[in-house]
């Protein structure tokens, strides 16, 4: 199973003077995924980076971008961000009035569409848009600000969709976002997620890629 498993460092946590060197150090030391955080400062009380951040990094990495929108509303930008070079553009349900339009939208971009649950947000909305999906984000923290502590029920809820996703029998990714250290990692992988968002538990680390290994398990 740690084959399989995606780790995903999240820019926010980087050093942002030097953010081409971060994004080469992280893909030298096995990162697969680099995880952006859009925030607006409106749907989450924080404002981090928009379309032209990605933009500038796109030409510095091979690897998978795997956008966040933490915006609402999210639909009038999802172009922009598909232009800039995301490969993964993941939205809220409570980011506007029609999840399935906006999947739609996402995919018709050429992008991989995905949902994002946070810690209140029941699994019955993944459930009714499971044929647009693509991938499905468990937010572990309150989404807003990097370095929070782990909500360990979510765990149940990693495992529901797990288990919703081996049902449906499409090819959805089962990401986790919030608090994966190496002590919740496992946690996280052994109730089904593939993919592991990572802040501080690998850019607050001397060693990347020993970071990396850690949180995959091998």
């Amino acid at each position: 199973m740690t084959s399989s498993i995606r780790i995903a460092p999240s820019l926010l946590a980087a050093d942002f003077a030097r953010l081409g060197a971060e994004l080469a150090a992280i893909e030298s030391a096995g990162a697969d995924w680099l995880h952006l955080d859009i925030m607006d400062g409106h749907f989450v009380p924080n404002i981090s980076f928009g379309p032209a951040l990605i933009r500038a990094l796109r030409p510095l990495s091979a690897m998978p971008f795997d956008v966040h929108l933490m915006i609402a509303p999210a639909d009038p930008y999802l172009a922009a961000f598909a232009e800039a070079g995301a490969d993964w553009i993941s939205l809220h349900p409570e980011a506007g009035p029609h999840l399935h339009r906006s999947l739609q939208t996402i995919r018709a971009l050429g992008k991989k569409a995905g949902v994002v649950l946070n810690p209140a947000t029941p699994i019955a909305h993944v459930a009714e848009v499971i044929d647009l999906v693509d991938l499905v984000l468990v937010m572990s923290v309150n989404p807003g600000f990097g370095g929070q502590s782990f909500i360990r029920s979510q765990i149940a809820k990693i495992s529901a969709l797990r288990r919703m996703i081996d049902a449906s029998g499409h090819d959805i990714r089962l990401e986790v976002d919030g608090g994966v250290t190496m002590e919740t990692a496992p946690l996280c992988i052994a109730a089904g997620a593939d993919v592991l968002v990572a802040g501080t538990a690998v850019f607050g680390r001397p060693d990347y890629a020993t970071a990396i290994r850690g949180l995959r398990g091998c």
